[in-house]
């Protein structure tokens, strides 16, 4: 067992969430038991993945989107208001990390999944993204089967750069439009999750390659290793709800 506040301090520091100034507040969003015995971890706040938290016995939630977006009414309507009774009802505190853990050089969204995808990091790329270099060089069918294999459903392909691919940016999530800044960095494949409109003709005057592996695909791994990291810290017990999204 440990102290709640604890606990979320500890996280907070880690991700030197002060360095990302959100609409959102990060970290605690919804404060419930003091002390946790489990924590649960998943990509984005539902009513589903609140009531599958308590089904599993956490007392603590940590998500990388919370409850509150900058283009939302702060109204607790209907769909907030079932959120929140389960939170209550259960006793769940609501943790969330969203551009901090993208960014973390370590255990982010996108340090995990250069790591995963063999590029060896130079540098930050973007406010939260990673740049770096495949330690061996690959086709675009290569990195695609891979990318497919890592976050378990086929990516999104514009297959319009260099025939060998030698290094990477990535942002995770709906960071589509961070392809123009690829290109002029002189990255030859830009992975991230969400395309916009005009990725295809960008990539194809532009010369590089464009794969978009799903928001919620490309941003399971960061508040995995955040659960992870806490338990272990605090001698806790953690376990990922997959709540599967499309988009």
């Amino acid at each position: 067992m440990a102290a709640r506040d604890e606990i979320i301090a500890f996280a907070n520091e880690l991700l030197d969430v002060q360095r990302f100034p959100e609409y959102a507040p990060a970290g605690l969003q919804v404060a419930g038991a003091a002390e946790v015995m489990k924590i649960a971890c998943g990509v984005s706040s539902s009513r589903a993945l609140f009531e599958r938290a308590a089904a599993a016995g956490a007392q603590l939630l940590l998500v990388h989107h919370g409850l509150f977006w900058r283009n939302e009414s702060p109204v607790i309507d209907k769909r907030q208001r079932g959120r929140l009774e389960v939170l209550f009802r259960s006793d769940i505190t609501l943790a969330a990390y969203h551009l901090a853990l993208d960014a973390h050089p370590e255990i982010g969204n996108n340090a995990l999944l250069a790591a995963e995808l063999g590029v060896e990091r130079e540098r930050q790329f973007g406010e939260v993204g990673q740049g770096g270099r495949l330690r061996e060089p690959s086709t675009v069918d290569q990195l695609a089967a891979r990318v497919a294999d890592l976050v378990e459903r086929e990516p999104l392909v514009f297959a319009e750069g260099p025939e060998v691919i030698e290094r990477v940016a990535i942002t995770s999530g709906g960071g589509g439009n961070d392809l123009i800044q690829a290109a002029q960095e002189g990255y030859d494949l830009f992975l991230t999750g969400e395309a916009e409109e005009p990725s295809l003709h960008i990539a194809r005057e532009l010369g590089i390659h464009f794969v978009a592996a799903g928001h919620y695909a490309t941003e399971r791994l960061g508040v995995q290793a955040l659960a992870g990291r806490l338990a272990d810290r605090f001698e806790l017990d953690w376990e990922f709800i997959e709540v599967p999204n499309p988009v």
